[in-house]
């Protein structure tokens, strides 16, 4: 080779290489921080945030590579939430994921500046999380799955799984279900149109779960509506040995429920929402505000059933019940 025509390809060679190296460099990891409500031995909230992992790697986001992931797994504890939102915050991730109306308001209460996605939050409006659904105009944005007048529809589909309920009791842990008051007025309009008693039972602790649902199995035609907080989430196991125990049915909010033995459930499909919170923190990563993202509802409900469960309390599922259920566990 001619002494010009190799230094030339030397030289042409040589000047891709710092680019090449330049590209590496200025790849810059992407910090995003998870609060989420659940235990970390919990299966669900494993699944869930294991969802929100897969689609951000399907959206380029890489662990190890161009993204890490922070999690905090607070088990239904608000105290422990507000401590690890702050731990979260100190990190000065790019973005937030929070799963709850709690640990939503925890992460609120310590940056006003970091973009958040949040998940599993009742009513974000009321909540102080956004000025509205179509305009958030803050740092917030996300997934709303439980709206409110589900409050009336579960009391409905109680009717007819229990076509003898004659009262009907909300349960409810206060400290994480600040948003109750939202879905009280469809409940009682609900059991009104039932005739059936509307009893708000708010819980601080697991004796007073069992006290309660003892003291409604003792009056004849009762049944449980259990609202979607994180207390209930995370005993979920409990409430649904506790409703077989004393027998009462009772209806929840999600299949994780069903699953492990609850009798029926109507809602959104959890994990869903946490990949559709990942195609938000890829959009945050790359640019948009959270002020510019509306939030979203579920884009489907769920109506599963456990038959297995059903016989266990005597019930006669109605035809027209099994036909419209998404799935029926046997």
């Amino acid at each position: 080779m001619r002494r010009r025509e190799f230094i030339t390809l030397l030289g042409g060679t040589a000047a891709t290489w710092p680019l090449a190296a330049r590209a590496q460099r200025t790849e810059r990891v992407r910090r995003i921080g998870v609060l989420t409500f659940s235990a970390e031995s919990d299966q669900e909230g494993q699944s869930s945030v294991a969802a929100f992992r897969e689609e951000l790697a399907k959206l380029g986001w890489v662990e190890g590579r161009n993204s890490q992931i922070e999690i905090r797994w607070a088990a239904a504890d608000v105290e422990v939430m507000k401590r690890f939102a702050k731990e979260l915050v100190a990190l000065q991730p790019d973005l937030i994921l929070t799963s709850s109306t709690p640990a939503t308001a925890a992460m609120l209460q310590q940056t006003r500046t970091l973009p958040i996605v949040f998940v599993i939050v009742a009513d974000p409006v009321g909540s102080g999380f956004v000025e509205s659904l179509p305009r958030p105009a803050g740092n917030a944005t996300g997934f709303t799955p439980i709206v409110t007048s589900l409050g009336g529809k579960w009391v409905e589909l109680l009717k007819e799984i229990a076509p003898r309920l004659a009262r009907v009791a909300l349960l409810f842990n206060p400290p994480t279900a600040t948003f109750v008051e939202g879905y009280l007025d469809p409940f009682r309009s609900a059991a009104a149109a039932a005739r059936a008693e509307a009893i708000i039972a708010p819980v601080k602790d697991m004796p007073s779960l069992e006290s309660l649902i003892a003291t409604e199995a003792q009056q004849p035609g009762s049944g449980l509506v259990v609202i979607p907080d994180a207390f209930t989430i995370q005993h979920r196991a409990e409430i649904i040995a506790l409703a077989a125990r004393y027998h009462v049915p009772a209806i929840y909010w999600s299949r994780s429920f069903t699953e492990i033995g609850g009798l029926i459930s109507y809602g959104p499909y959890i994990v869903d929402e946490y990949r559709r919170a990942a195609v938000y923190a890829d959009r945050i990563l790359k640019g948009s505000k959270p002020s510019e993202l509306p939030v979203q509802a579920p884009v489907k409900f769920e109506l599963v059933v456990n038959l297995k469960t059903a016989k266990s309390l005597g019930l006669d599922l109605p035809p027209s019940l099994l036909a419209a259920a998404d799935e029926v566990i046997d």
